[in-house]
């Protein structure tokens, strides 16, 4: 399933990158629906280039079949995302912990400078490979990654602005 999401931020880009690819940032993003707090397993900073390894869980509610097949506990994965300031974007794959034969997620953010400060776009795209459920399932994980940007998007347009 492919999937966009957008979040606008009442900064310039390169305080929004500054504050992504912070390391320090990403635990502070707890009680976030659906997916927990990001967990800083690696960072790395190569001149424009910053690799970030993140982990996290999913903690959204599954469709009732596609609990028959997948453990809700065990949802949970490594981000890797690779940022490259001078263009402006990063890509994101979501490296499982389980389910790694039925899992897959990848996808890329492009910062772009508007009149009103920065949009963040994700253009990705979810496969889930179980029989009968996993297009539902996929519609709750982007379901969940969407709600969770919106909420994300609200917390770091508040740091930016110094709230």
């Amino acid at each position: 399933m492919r999937f966009r999401t957008e979040q606008q931020y009442p900064a310039p880009i390169d305080q929004v990158l500054a504050l992504y690819t912070d390391p320090t940032f990403y635990p502070t993003l707890s009680g976030l629906p659906k997916i927990s707090a990001p967990e800083v397993v690696d960072h790395q900073r190569l001149g424009d280039q910053i690799r970030l390894s993140l982990r996290q869980r999913y903690t959204g509610d599954l469709p009732a079949a596609a609990l028959t097949v997948i453990d809700p506990d065990k949802l949970s994965w490594v981000e890797q995302l690779e940022f490259d300031l001078r263009g402006a974007t990063a890509t994101s794959v979501l490296v499982p912990d389980h389910y790694a034969d039925r899992f897959q997620c990848s996808g890329r953010y492009r910062f772009t400078a508007t009149s009103h400060g920065t949009t963040r776009e994700l253009a990705g795209e979810v496969k889930v490979r179980v029989l009968l459920v996993g297009g539902k399932v996929e519609g709750a994980l982007v379901s969940g990654l969407r709600e969770h940007g919106e909420a994300e998007a609200a917390i770091v347009a508040a740091r930016l602005s110094g709230s």
